[in-house]
């Protein structure tokens, strides 16, 4: 132990110990080994994180092109049948947006299919529980059977 003591204290003296190089060498490879570990994890975490922003985007891009071609058609529709298809094929293409399913729901209603609306206002509490329209529109289904 006191031989460890001295040649740890001639190392950090600066003194030339044949013990030393190799010691200092074996910390440097230890510290490389840890850092090569922490750099790998570090572009794993990158690459899954840049994986998840191109799905993100994606589906945004998906969910604009369902807005301009079916969501925005489906609201200045005055056939109720018309509408009700222009949202399922949105919705096709969009899959997560409960608004588009509330109104799907309102114009299934307003046809009679209340079966039909009541799982549209189910899917957007789904996706948005605190949807307190989709909600109370789900409620005044149930109450009305």
């Amino acid at each position: 132990m006191r031989n460890l003591v001295v040649g740890i204290a001639l190392c950090a003296g600066g003194f030339a110990y044949a013990g030393c190089n190799s010691e200092v060498l074996e910390r440097q490879a230890e510290q490389l080994r840890q850092q090569e570990i922490e750099i790998s994890r570090q572009r794993k975490e990158l690459e899954a994180l840049a994986a998840g922003q191109t799905v993100q985007d994606e589906r945004r891009r998906d969910c604009t092109r369902a807005f301009r071609d079916y969501f925005d058609k489906a609201q200045l529709s005055t056939n109720r049948e018309e509408k009700i298809s222009l949202y399922r094929q949105g919705l096709k293409v969009c899959p997560e947006d409960d608004v588009a399913y509330y109104e799907l729901g309102r114009a299934l209603a307003d046809a009679g299919r209340t079966a039909e609306a009541g799982d549209a206002f189910e899917a957007a509490l789904r996706i948005n529980p605190d949807f307190a329209d989709a909600r109370r529109q789900l409620e005044d289904i149930r109450r009305s059977r």
